[in-house]
């Protein structure tokens, strides 16, 4: 039988989920995607990932990320959402809302562990890096495939701004950057994460990887290999899903029979 989880990503535009197949990442369902509340604070968000889950009939664990730096179930940054969230116990708000329990952790970590696990990471020792390229830049870092979380490398300083304020895929959309012109910027920006944390392999995640093609090549001046995700935007949800199964075994055992 399969086993599976619900994994659910809140992002700085939209909230999706799905049932996910622990064994290859795969969708059990259709993904469900609602727009993030405008403002995005904690309640209203909360009541969108309980829309999610009730839009499943799932009465399990859930595994939910968060866009910011989570330390034991709390928000510890808000640079895309609601300041709001700054110091709410988010997992336990989400648990509240939803009545399941919520296993929570960074989006960025979350995309980066399916990648390591069934994705461009599979497989790979040494130092790795996903950077996920949408509304900001988040960082997901791996030491011969453990993580460390919470890493924040869209909010180094280049030029005295957040490279994710002038390379992310938010800011091309919003400046009508053309794909080279967005590829000098991305080089820059890898080029000082590089000559920070020299890692192997650098892994372009986020929805726009999904149309690598047109800038990963353009990309000069890094010595690392650099690669598209292969579970795309989807890895979020997969890695959501992930964590969750981690933390309850025994229900995610339960749940395949």
């Amino acid at each position: 039988m399969t086993k599976e989880m619900l994994g659910i990503d809140i992002g700085g535009s939209g909230i999706k989920g799905a049932p996910v197949d622990l064994s290859d990442g795969s969708f059990t369902r259709d993904r469900f995607r609602v727009g993030t509340p405008r403002p995005s604070k904690p309640k209203a968000v909360a009541k969108v990932v309980a829309e999610v889950v009730e839009h499943f009939g799932w009465d399990g664990p859930v595994g939910v990320t968060y866009p910011g730096v989570v330390i034991d179930g709390v928000a510890m940054s808000a640079a895309n959402v609601s300041k709001r969230w700054l110091g709410t116990d988010a997992a336990s708000l989400l648990a509240d809302v939803t009545g399941r329990e919520i296993t929570l952790l960074n989006d960025a970590d979350a995309a980066g562990v399916a990648e390591m696990r069934l994705g461009a990471g599979r497989g790979r020792r040494g130092t790795v890096v996903l950077l996920t390229l949408g509304t900001g830049i988040g960082s997901a870092l791996f030491t011969d495939g453990v993580l460390v979380p919470n890493t924040e490398f869209g909010h180094i300083q280049i030029g005295g701004k957040d490279a994710e304020v002038r390379a992310s895929a938010k800011a091309r959309d919003e400046e009508g950057l053309s794909w080279e012109k967005w590829a000098r910027r991305l080089s820059e920006y890898m080029a000082h994460l590089e000559a920070l944390i020299s890692p192997s392999l650098i892994i372009v995640g986020g929805g726009v990887s999904k149309r690598s093609e047109h800038f990963v090549p353009l990309i000069k001046g890094v010595r690392a290999e650099i690669v598209p995700a292969r579970l795309v935007n989807n890895a979020g949800i997969v890695g959501a899903a992930m964590a969750a199964a981690g933390a309850h075994p025994v229900e995610t055992a339960e749940a395949a029979r």
